[in-house]
């Protein structure tokens, strides 16, 4: 069993991204994808146990919060949180030291993968991908060594309680705008979207993806597809994609990445 546990939260890459260049500073780790029920959920022999999710809608993606209430964690590990957010900090984090207690927390502003909402170089701050990539580099490198210290945040994240409502709002749209998901003609049946989906709400039919209405936003779809083939509607035609060019898709299908 490895020494620390990072689990993990990631539509885009992004996020994942950063839990492997902190588990390469701190070592020995096997990180956790919580895009599902996690597979491990004890984790009462890591020294350090931490938590990186995207901010999703103002709140924690999908069913992050109760994977993590299913977490054992020894009383005197060391926990950690690292959240990744457009324009705000929303509650996750709050809600994640509300279960777990953590005794160290960051963020770190990013383009937003939200296609849908908004082109993701308006987000703020304004920046390129190339920066914004240079940025979780730079940031993962702080916080890998904050965490390798055993650093201890002064005070809690901030409770975000507005978000936590504007979250619970979005999250129930994502069913009925699921209706609005279809492939374009660059669409080359490679099934990327099928592999990618956490909740298994996409089928190829007669070669082209097929969505159920079991989807919870996370965008993977849109933007892990190699040919950018999938839009909402007709807003996301002209709109860039922004996926983790660090990451491969296949990467975020597993249930455990053990980095030494």
């Amino acid at each position: 069993m490895a020494e620390n546990i990072i689990y993990c939260y990631s539509g885009s890459g992004h996020c994942l991204d950063m839990a492997k260049k902190i588990a390469r500073i701190i070592g020995d780790t096997d990180i956790v994808m919580m895009r599902s029920f996690p597979a491990v959920t004890d984790a009462s022999h890591a020294k350090r146990v931490g938590f990186i999710f995207s901010c999703m809608g103002g709140g924690l993606p999908g069913d992050v919060e109760e994977y993590v209430k299913a977490i054992r964690i020894a009383p005197d590990a060391y926990r950690f949180a690292v959240e990744q957010y457009a324009g705000y900090l929303g509650c996750g984090l709050r809600k994640i030291d509300d279960i777990v207690h953590l005794d160290y927390w960051d963020g770190i502003s990013n383009h937003s993968t939200a296609i849908w909402l908004m082109p993701h170089v308006l987000t703020f701050p304004p920046t390129t991908p190339n920066k914004a990539q240079e940025r979780i580099d730079r940031k993962a490198k702080e916080i890998g060594a904050a965490v390798r210290l055993g650093r201890k945040s002064e005070k809690r994240p901030p409770k975000g309680a507005a978000f936590e409502l504007m979250s619970k709002g979005i999250s129930a749209s994502h069913a009925k705008r699921v209706k609005s998901f279809k492939a374009n003609d660059n669409c080359v049946s490679c099934g990327t979207c099928v592999t990618v989906c956490p909740r298994n709400n996409i089928q190829l039919v007669g070669g082209k993806p097929s969505f159920g209405t079991n989807c919870i936003g996370c965008l993977s779809c849109v933007q892990m597809c190699p040919t950018a083939a999938i839009d909402i509607g007709n807003v996301t035609r002209k709109r860039e994609r922004y996926p983790n060019r660090q990451i491969k898709a296949a990467e975020l299908s597993e249930k455990v990445i053990h980095i030494d």
